[in-house]
């Protein structure tokens, strides 16, 4: 093990930050009023007598947009996690399906599967990281190794249990928060250290993000008002539903 240098992490960060608000503006670059309008359930709108374009387009864009964050977030945190580990259990990108991180600690071998959060995954998506810790652990088997390894499904942010408990059926440790970037790093205020590196020329990043959003949010507004309203100005929820939900016929269905 060595020592983590804080100063390495935050090099990094300042070094690396700027990929993920590219990435963030990149999206917002790409996204049409198709993407936005096929996102959303239009019945909800109308239940809640919204009446204006501005209104649609806000609620869906900043709700679309923020789903698109958490996982460019999400990967990039990822980044970081590996490499920290990297410096001080020279860890490594894992070679196994399903397994992000794979590194030594204590005679031990941890194989981690990292997540943004803890609520990160519906039962069929827990269940395929389950099978891929099964599949690792019969793979190690099979090799003849002898450590004892250790399956983890390590969450970026969000709480523990304040001792390590094996999942029920899933013989894995769920880490979250402060115990994930602990047992990454061995240090246990890690998880507050990175923070403030993170806001590396946010602001400077933010102000070209809320511009490109802005002028997106304009050009939508005006594409849903030449498609989706009357001559009055009204919305027309007819076309609107229709375009979202309507099935589209073959030939030979019509």
């Amino acid at each position: 093990m060595t020592p983590l240098n804080i100063n390495d992490v935050i090099e990094f960060v300042e070094q690396n930050i700027g990929d993920f608000h590219a990435k963030r503006l990149a999206k917002v670059d790409k996204i049409s009023l198709k993407d936005v309008l096929k996102a959303k359930n239009p019945y909800m709108f109308k239940a809640k007598n919204v009446t204006t374009a501005s209104e649609i387009i806000d609620g869906i864009l900043s709700a679309y947009i923020s789903s698109s964050e958490e996982g460019i977030f999400g990967n990039w945190l990822e980044q970081l996690a590996i490499y920290i580990n990297q410096l001080v259990y020279n860890g490594r990108k894992a070679g196994v399906e399903g397994i992000d991180l794979e590194f030594e600690k204590d005679d031990k071998r941890y194989m981690v599967t990292i997540k943004s959060g803890p609520n990160w995954g519906n039962d069929s998506q827990i269940k395929k990281m389950i099978d891929h810790f099964n599949s690792a652990r019969k793979r190690l088997a099979t090799s003849g190794a002898k450590v004892e390894t250790v399956f983890v499904n390590g969450c970026c942010y969000g709480k523990s249990y304040q001792r390590s408990e094996y999942k029920q059926k899933g013989n894995y440790h769920k880490l979250c928060g402060q115990r994930f970037w602990e047992l990454i790093s061995g240090d246990r205020d890690l998880y507050k250290k990175i923070i403030e590196p993170l806001g590396h020329e946010a602001d400077t990043n933010n102000q070209a993000f809320k511009l490109a959003y802005n002028n997106l949010k304009n050009k939508l507004e005006k594409e849903f008002l030449n498609s989706f309203t009357s001559d009055s100005g009204q919305i027309d929820w007819g076309k609107l539903v229709e375009f979202n939900s309507g099935t589209v016929y073959t030939e030979a269905e019509s």
